[in-house]
């Protein structure tokens, strides 16, 4: 979930034409009027959102509610293989009927999924697109036990996944630790779990891809057979080279808990050195844990959390068992936070969908911004049922001016850096936002060759000695929350905290999340990220003119760069 303007005329650096002037100047006023409107409304927003959220908190649980009922009824009238088929020929149909269409009239491909029931964070213009009937693909088709596999269509969510598995006793080889996202979106784009550290990114546990093309030719996609090149160009690609109709995904066997370790860890050095220790990250043959994360509170005081499956009968256990997801616990990080305030390690043994979706109340911990009682004991016990925030509804809701307020006063990014680095991005995300807590969960990237996809391979001083196959031990950094400087109304200025963290990302070698607003041109993009095999891809596969590019479906549609190039609190300054 960039840089420039939408590919619709927008002048750079004042997105939908506001503030352009014509002779007369008329339109400048305009632009003035519906800017100060918007910043009254985003204050009013800031100012009452307790009694705004009175009103929001159950019409988004209601709009949750009617979207998940007209899916499962849905899914009910026509879960079955045969109705996968028509509707994949229904996509089939679609694409070979626009190929039929002069040159000249064919539009670009894209899924008639709503902007609003994504989870990336900017709004990708499909009015003057063909719209493939995508939608309708969100039916779990087949549980292979003896391959460990599970084949499902796209819209199919990391919830809705978990909930068939788990009373299957499996669970999903690599998941969402948020149960709103879907698995074609992953898959196409980027997904990694605190089972990480053992299998890698998303990518890493697909068996087949079964997609169209903008011919309307339909292909099985695998590693080995032939269309590998594809296999290897699909993940990251984001839908700019073929529409996605079914995923096979590995599948791994549970137990009924998940035996969980709270460590808490004092001082910088040693955090480090204890999620590198417990990650294997320098020794292939260490024992590594099934899952492990680790919450920083502080530059000095973290929590690594780690643990296996566990089926609770062990004699003499004096474990508790905590069912962490009911509606009225505490937040997930605040409990984790709670054993760094004792100093004192902890264990647990939780329920296997539990621990999986344990930050779906919360969103992580962005829900405090939204809802900044939601933690209370009272509210938990009264009103927690509510949450999360319906992700869609949100987006739904969405204005222009809080969808500024989205990159100008809050950050929402993950970015997979090499564990060589982590001192350095510690240090210097709390010199560029100061937020906190930071989520850090360690995961393998795989060294496939050269060209072998968008994700550049671990440089040879980012492999761990004497791995085969040749993997290098990187960490996802979750950075999520309003920076310091706005919660304390210092002088910030958003673009330049990003442009200054994004530069050490490229040289560093990591690679940000494309969800998210991306604080680089394309020439930067392309520096990140290979796109050799892509476009070779595009070529090969129809793709070219076809489907969006790359940087078109991730480039935000507003300029955050030029945007976002100001310095918030500013008056509170010279007032001092």
């Amino acid at each position: 979930m960039a840089a420039g303007g939408k590919a619709n005329g927008t002048a750079k650096g004042k997105p939908n034409g506001v503030g352009k002037e014509d002779t007369n100047g008329k339109n400048n006023v305009n632009g003035e009027n519906a800017e100060e409107s918007e910043s009254m409304f985003v204050r009013l927003l800031e100012e009452y959102r307790v009694t705004l959220l009175a009103i929001c908190l159950p019409i988004s649980f209601l709009y949750g509610c009617y979207m998940a009922a007209r899916k499962k009824l849905s899914r009910y009238m026509s879960n079955s293989p045969d109705t996968h088929e028509a509707r994949v020929q229904a996509v089939c149909d679609v694409l070979k009927a626009r190929a039929a269409q002069p040159v000249e009239q064919r539009k670009k491909i894209v899924t008639d999924r709503a902007n609003y029931d994504s989870l990336s964070l900017s709004f990708f213009d499909k009015s003057d697109k063909c719209q493939v009937p995508t939608s309708c693909l969100y039916n779990i088709l087949k549980l292979d036990e003896e391959r460990q596999t599970v084949l499902v269509e796209p819209m199919v969510s990391v919830e809705e996944a978990t909930r068939f598995l788990v009373p299957r006793g499996y669970i999903l080889a690599s998941h969402l630790e948020f149960g709103r996202a879907t698995l074609g979106g992953l898959v196409m784009a980027v997904g990694m779990t605190t089972h990480a550290l053992n299998t890698g990114l998303i990518q890493e546990t697909v068996v087949a891809y079964e997609v169209v093309l903008a011919n309307g030719e339909r292909l099985h996609v695998t590693k080995d057979g032939p269309h590998s090149d594809l296999f290897y160009a699909l993940p990251w690609s984001h839908g700019s080279l073929a529409m996605l109709v079914a995923v096979e995904l590995k599948v791994i066997p549970i137990k009924r808990y998940v035996r969980l370790t709270y460590l808490p860890v004092s001082g910088a050095e040693q955090i480090h050195q204890a999620i590198r220790e417990k990650c294997g990250a320098r020794d292939p043959k260490a024992e590594v844990p099934v899952f492990c994360e680790a919450t920083l509170f502080s530059k000095e005081k973290a929590v690594l959390t780690y643990g296996g499956f566990d089926d609770g009968n062990t004699p003499g256990d004096t474990a508790k068992v905590n069912a962490l997801a009911r509606w009225h616990k505490p937040w997930w990080y605040t409990h984790v936070e709670e054993y760094s305030k004792r100093n004192e390690p902890g264990v647990e043994l939780v329920p296997v969908e539990d621990y999986l979706l344990r930050h779906t109340r919360s969103i992580f911990w962005v829900i405090e911004l939204m809802v900044p009682y939601g933690n209370h004991p009272i509210f938990r016990w009264l009103f927690g049922w509510l949450l999360p925030l319906d992700v869609t509804f949100m987006k739904f809701t969405t204005t222009s001016g809080v969808r500024k307020l989205t990159f100008m006063k809050q950050v929402f990014q993950d970015i997979t850096l090499p564990m060589t680095e982590m001192e350095k991005a510690v240090d210097l995300c709390t010199e560029c936002f100061d937020l906190w807590p930071l989520l850090i969960y360690p995961c393998k990237e795989f060294h496939h060759g050269e060209g072998m996809g968008q994700i550049r391979p671990p440089r040879p001083d980012q492999l761990c000695p004497g791995a085969e196959p040749k993997w290098g031990m990187f960490f996802d950094l979750g950075i999520y929350g309003a920076p310091g400087p706005v919660l304390r109304k210092t002088p910030f200025n958003p673009a330049r905290a990003m442009r200054r963290f994004i530069d050490f990302v490229r040289r560093a070698g990591g690679h940000p999340f494309l969800y998210a607003d991306n604080f680089f041109t394309e020439e930067e993009f392309e520096e990140m990220f290979d796109l050799t095999l892509w476009r070779k891809c595009r070529t090969k596969y129809h793709a070219e003119g076809n489907f969006p590019t790359l940087w078109e479906k991730v480039r935000s549609e507003v300029d955050v760069i030029n945007v976002g190039d100001r310095t918030l609190f500013e008056d509170q300054k010279k007032q001092k």
